[in-house]
């Protein structure tokens, strides 16, 4: 897949709900960060090397949360953007271990240093394009999703309790996250290959999915909706938690 013919038309939206005092989610496009705003943009990857796009949804005490997804995203960034020209695909997943081992441990020890920062932690979902190759990086149960053909597929998987047991009902118990006190994070990352015109993505944090099924989801996307839209939608239905949708459009030339 040459870079020069693909294209990214990107819509984003960060919104608090309708329960929540304070906005724990967090969204990365390059070198944006959008909270409670909404962030549109297009791009051509030919000349470019590296594009990161992310959704983290935070949890912990007060403040707590916000500041985990804060901190994740932007060392996130920073480490990205460092990382050096022609890693194959090997290679770039050991940077990203150890990325991981390195933000949890930033984030413990804010934590040991503060207490209003102890057990914080955060989800991590992102579509990264590095050298020619788009990746899918999960920690959590934030979800990437494919939209082709008016086919909407979830490409990665939960890391809860409820899909630990098998139970189609999402469960707010996630087994596995960024900081938090768990001892055994780990990234699912998975090179995305096939890639095609028309294709859209979507990076959405839970506070959209348990407002919405697949089923409703898909509709929406297929007549057109953007970010906002699908923010908008689950905030209608409830909003019970904060809501952060990233959508990514795909055109080759």
């Amino acid at each position: 897949m040459k870079s020069e013919q693909l294209g990214l038309e990107i819509s984003a939206a960060c919104r608090i709900g309708c329960v929540r005092h304070d906005n724990e989610d967090m969204i990365l496009i390059g070198y944006q960060f959008i909270r409670n705003d909404e962030y549109r943009t297009q791009l051509e990857l030919g000349d470019k090397d590296r594009f990161m796009m992310a959704v983290a949804d935070g949890m912990g005490g007060h403040l707590s949360g916000e500041v985990a997804s804060s901190d994740v995203l932007h060392n996130l960034q920073f480490f990205f953007s460092d990382l050096p020209v022609g890693l194959d695909a090997s290679s770039f997943n050991e940077m990203i271990v150890e990325w991981l081992e390195s933000i949890n441990m930033i984030l413990d020890s804010k934590g040991k240093a503060d207490e209003q920062y102890k057990g914080m932690g955060t989800t991590l979902v992102a579509l990264a394009y590095y050298d020619g190759v788009f990746y899918s990086m999960n920690c959590g149960d934030s979800r990437l999703y494919r939209l082709r053909g008016g086919e909407l597929v979830q490409l990665t998987t939960d890391h809860s309790l409820s899909s630990l047991i098998g139970n189609e009902k999402h469960s707010s118990i996630i087994t596995n996250c960024i900081g938090g006190g768990c001892s055994s994070s780990y990234i699912d990352l998975v090179q995305i290959e096939d890639i095609q015109d028309g294709d859209a993505f979507l990076l959405c944090s839970d506070g959209l999915t348990d407002m919405m099924s697949d089923h409703r989801l898909n509709i929406l996307l297929t007549e057109g909706a953007d970010a906002n839209d699908l923010c908008n939608a689950a905030i209608v239905r409830g909003g019970y938690d904060n809501v952060s949708a990233c959508l990514i459009k795909v055109k080759r030339d």
